[in-house]
């Protein structure tokens, strides 16, 4: 599915603890991983400097995580210092990295606004995808978990649809990696329509159950010609709060969205459905940046 992967970690999010897992990876098919951790520049003086000596021990931190790599995969580490965004995006280009894994603390729309997002700068400025982990989750699988995690990363997705341009383009997006993976790392996909409660019954619906169904029935089509097994529901309700219930019991690794607003001044007058899922999510989030125009 993804062959060449970057891993981003700043070590209080638990993703360096991945670099103990190269052979799991290895079963997901991924051929490269590269970690990365960015050292902020030292600004004690009246010029920022590089901090060689947190440089080194974060060297030396992932190196020791590493350690010996009986795999094919490739193994890269990185330790450059410099403003995060930045250097995630020269090392992905330097590798020509095909996803970005990093850990998001869970935070408000309010305090995201103030103190910014890593998450949502590189959305504006990339168009790889982005795995979008959970730090506390990562924290505390144990070992074992882990391996499990790591061997099945994104073995089984659930796509939130709801007929829109930005829901077809993920659709395409997910068919076109089933149709270039080299093995079936990508198997199951769980299709779901969540259709909001209008709360008056004068008003009627734009797109009734029986509707949606069809369109999910002639999608599952679609996905099941490229080696996909495929389930679909409608539900009713609140988007975000149905999708992360599915989510409880569909069996999945990860939450499949897009967005066209996340990092545009509008996101800050209507939050988005894929930023709220995002923000809420425990599950990992597989985001796909829109296309650049």
């Amino acid at each position: 599915m993804f062959e060449q992967i970057l891993i981003c970690t700043d070590f209080s999010d638990g993703l360096h603890r991945l670099a103990n897992f190269i052979s799991s990876f290895a079963l997901a098919g991924i051929k490269q991983i590269v970690f990365l951790h960015v050292v902020p520049l030292w600004e004690k003086g009246i010029i920022p400097q590089v901090d060689r000596e947190k440089i080194e021990q974060a060297q030396t931190r992932l190196v020791e995580a590493v350690g010996e790599n009986p795999t094919d995969v490739e193994v890269k580490i990185e330790v450059q210092s410099g403003k995060p965004v930045e250097t995630i995006l020269k090392v992905a280009q330097t590798y020509q990295s095909q996803l970005i894994v990093l850990g998001s603390q869970s935070r408000s729309l309010l305090a995201e606004k103030l103190v910014g997002s890593t998450m949502v700068d590189l959305s504006r400025r990339t168009t790889i995808p982005l795995l979008v982990l959970r730090p506390q989750l990562i924290s505390t699988y144990t070992c074992e978990e882990l391996t499990l995690r790591c061997q099945h990363l994104l073995r089984s997705l659930l796509l939130p649809y709801n007929g829109t341009k930005t829901a077809n383009y993920l659709v395409e997006k997910i068919k076109l990696l089933a149709q270039q993976q080299s093995g079936r790392f990508l198997q199951h996909c769980k299709l779901c329509w969540v259709l909001e409660n209008v709360g008056r019954r004068e008003i009627p619906r734009k797109i009734l159950p029986q509707q949606a169904q069809q369109t999910l029935s002639q999608i599952k089509a679609d996905l099941e010609a490229v080696n996909l097994q495929v389930e679909t529901e409608v539900r009713e309700g609140y988007p975000v709060t149905q999708i992360l219930e599915t989510a409880v019991m569909a069996d999945i690794s990860a939450i499949a969205v897009s967005s066209g607003t996340i990092g545009k001044p509008q996101e800050w007058l209507v939050s988005s459905f894929a930023a709220e899922i995002l923000r809420h999510s425990w599950y990992p989030v597989l985001f796909f940046p829109p296309e650049r125009e």
